[in-house]
């Protein structure tokens, strides 16, 4: 699959280091530690709907770590996945009596287009779920080998992970186990369904019904993948037993997180899977989370459509702190503009206070698990002097352009 066209990003003078992030296993935030090439596997769209602010917020989280490691010198292998099959798919397909595979590409496609705008560095693989069939159904059959899986026998074919071959399973979430039964129900599993060893076992392969797509899987019998262990094969396919971040909103702690990871490190022995567990906070509107369900989401491109610059939508998601669970109002947008009219406007300035002082400043605070409601607090004062003829640095305004491009992604 093919993945969004990139851009150009500038490289910046003097010496930085590899972010601290919060890492949901530990709790805590910690150095990143990259050895060799930094890798990174970011849990993509389903794409049965256009691209709303809760993807957005999402996919500039992990952009920022993308441009802070390489502002560190640092080589980046990131991946990231679209589910282009899935039962949401296939549900909205029916809905709407259209064709599955049209749904998906048209929505992947806008995807692109939007992540384009936002002036997200594309991933160095971008992969989706059918192509990725063949590895996935070949995991699976491993996982079968080694008694970690096992199939209902109730003629369905459907194949299912023992969760009790990884003995650390839920040590990512932290959660009790009955609030794991209840996500689980919640977010694709079947904790209730009969003839698995345990309720939280999540499924591996799901095998073929009348009326659902479904593909070869040898031994397995035809059927599709199950969620987590489609990222499982394609992150372990492209970049190792272990990798340094696994990302994604916060809702995908559990199951998919905690699923996936376990998936790995029985296939490989290797633990953890992820250095770092990193997950953004969820976008609100109205008092409550933006997603498909609730019918209340904020299209990217439909603000694109509206005349709205996407870099005053990247400024707003930018506002509040990446972990944070937050709202999306017309006031956040409003602010997003006029600070970035305000930022433009300094940019031109003839002169202003240290540049390198600035850049000193964002790459301290972005550098501290992406404190970027610190950064838009230093650039707008120094903006603010810059545009009061505070300062006589000549090159401090095009380096101060050159470092919210390179470090924030915010073309001025």
């Amino acid at each position: 699959m093919d993945t969004w066209t990139g851009h150009e990003v500038p490289t910046l003078p003097g010496d930085a280091v590899a972010p601290h992030l919060f890492d949901s296993a530990r709790r805590a935030v910690a150095a990143t530690a990259p050895e060799g090439v930094a890798t990174m596997y970011v849990c993509g769209i389903t794409p049965y709907d256009a691209t709303h602010l809760g993807h957005a917020a999402t996919m500039i989280t992990f952009d920022l770590i993308n441009r802070l490691w390489r502002d560190a010198g640092l080589e980046v292998n990131y991946v990231q996945n679209v589910t282009d099959i899935d039962d949401p798919l296939l549900e909205r397909a029916a809905r709407d009596g259209e064709d599955w595979v049209v749904l998906a590409m048209r929505e992947t496609a806008l995807f692109r287009e939007d992540m384009e705008a936002l002036r997200i560095i594309p991933p160095q693989h971008y992969v989706g779920a059918v192509e990725s069939i063949p590895a996935i159904a070949g995991h699976v059959r491993e996982l079968l080998a080694a008694g970690a899986a096992y199939t209902l026998d109730d003629g369905t074919g459907d194949v299912y992970f023992a969760i009790s071959a990884a003995p650390r399973f839920g040590y990512e979430s932290n959660l009790p186990r009955e609030e794991m039964t209840v996500l689980s129900a919640e977010r694709g599993g079947d904790p209730d369904r009969a003839g698995k060893r345990d309720p939280l076992d999540p499924l591996l392969w799901r095998g073929t019904r009348d009326g659902e797509p479904a593909w070869d899987g040898g031994d397995l019998g035809p059927g599709r993948p199950g969620w987590h262990i489609e990222c499982t094969a394609i992150a372990l396919g492209l970049l190792g037993n272990t990798i340094d971040v696994q990302g994604g909103g916060n809702d995908l702690i559990y199951p998919h997180h905690e699923c996936s990871a376990a998936h790995a490190e029985v296939l490989t022995g290797a633990q953890p899977f992820a250095a770092h567990y990193v997950h953004a906070g969820m976008i609100g509107l109205d008092g409550e989370k933006m997603s498909k369900s609730k019918g209340n989401l904020v299209f990217v491109s439909r603000l694109r459509a509206d005349g709205v610059d996407p870099m005053a939508v990247r400024l707003g998601l930018l506002s509040g702190h990446y972990r944070a669970d937050r709202e999306w109002t017309d006031d956040v947008l409003k602010v997003g503009e006029e600070r970035l009219a305000r930022w433009r406007a300094a940019a031109a300035a003839p002169a202003g206070p240290s540049g390198e002082g600035l850049l000193a400043a964002v790459r301290e605070s972005l550098a501290n698990d992406l404190d970027t409601p610190a950064v838009l607090a230093v650039v707008d004062a120094w903006c603010e002097a810059a545009l009061t003829a505070t300062g006589d640095d000549e090159s401090a305004p095009a380096l101060m352009s050159r470092t919210v491009d390179a470090l924030l992604g915010v073309k001025l």
